[in-house]
């Protein structure tokens, strides 16, 4: 098979699979390429409620396959920080279900996602020092938002790789699972988002990405959403809710 992406959809839940398992999943061009028109596809899906990104096999992604990199330099690094800011924009909840090897522009995926759970022995490291590269400023950005200033410059400056428990430590990882039980897991969390409200997960993570400017705006999605009142009233009913507010299809 052609290294490719594939995905399905399962339960409301988007799985994009990164799938070149002779170079450990590293991404092509064709691949980085894809991503984003991919990843508007599933955005603009009704049944799409949350996504999960991670790679075939017992491998997330090697990085970027090198060979890409040997025309352009300054192609590939713009296509992978292409393919970062889409799923990073993506407006529904995202997870990066990690195995083995995530390295590279691989760990720039799984940063670029809202939240990245680990199998035990997963290896994670931004290695742009080894090749001499400049790693973009959004990416870095995006890097000390989540590990700080020193894990961050500990990973760009070095190029080392962390192990899942360091990783955790940092807040590269926000679980780590046991060998075996990160599909049950990423299928169990996967369930509770998509049981929760959309209106309050599209808000969040706007204000959790920085936005200040649309307090106005959500709050007269929630006044138009009906969210709140059922949300209240099964509660008080013991019942599950059941929410109808979903993201809007752009024009």
């Amino acid at each position: 098979m052609e290294p490719q992406l594939l995905h399905e959809v399962t339960d409301a839940v988007a799985t994009v699979v990164v799938h070149h398992p002779a170079k450990r999943n590293a991404m092509t061009a064709a691949m980085w390429r894809a991503l984003p028109p991919l990843l508007e596809s599933l955005a603009a899906d009704p049944g799409v409620r949350a996504l999960v990104l991670t790679g075939a096999g017992e491998t997330f992604c090697a990085g970027a396959d090198i060979s890409t990199l040997r025309d352009s330099p300054e192609d590939a690094q713009r296509l992978a920080r292409l393919a970062e800011e889409a799923l990073a924009a993506f407006p529904k909840p995202t997870l990066a279900a990690v195995r083995g090897h995530c390295v590279g522009g691989g760990a720039q995926l799984a940063a670029a996602c809202d939240l990245r759970f680990a199998e035990a022995g997963a290896l994670f490291g931004v290695t742009p020092a080894k090749l001499g590269i400049v790693y973009p400023a959004s990416s870095t950005r995006r890097l000390v938002s989540l590990v700080g200033p020193a894990t961050a410059k500990y990973l760009l400056f070095s190029g080392e790789l962390i192990d899942a428990e360091r990783a955790l430590r940092t807040g590269l990882a926000d679980e780590v699972l046991p060998e075996g039980e990160l599909g049950k897991r990423v299928a169990e969390f996967t369930r509770i988002l998509t049981a929760r409200s959309q209106l309050t997960q599209s808000a969040a993570k706007e204000f959790a990405n920085g936005r200040t400017d649309r307090d106005t705006h959500w709050a007269g999605q929630a006044r138009g959403s009906g969210d709140t009142a059922e949300g209240v009233a099964a509660f008080l009913e013991r019942r599950q809710p059941r929410f109808t507010w979903t993201v809007p299809t752009p024009d």
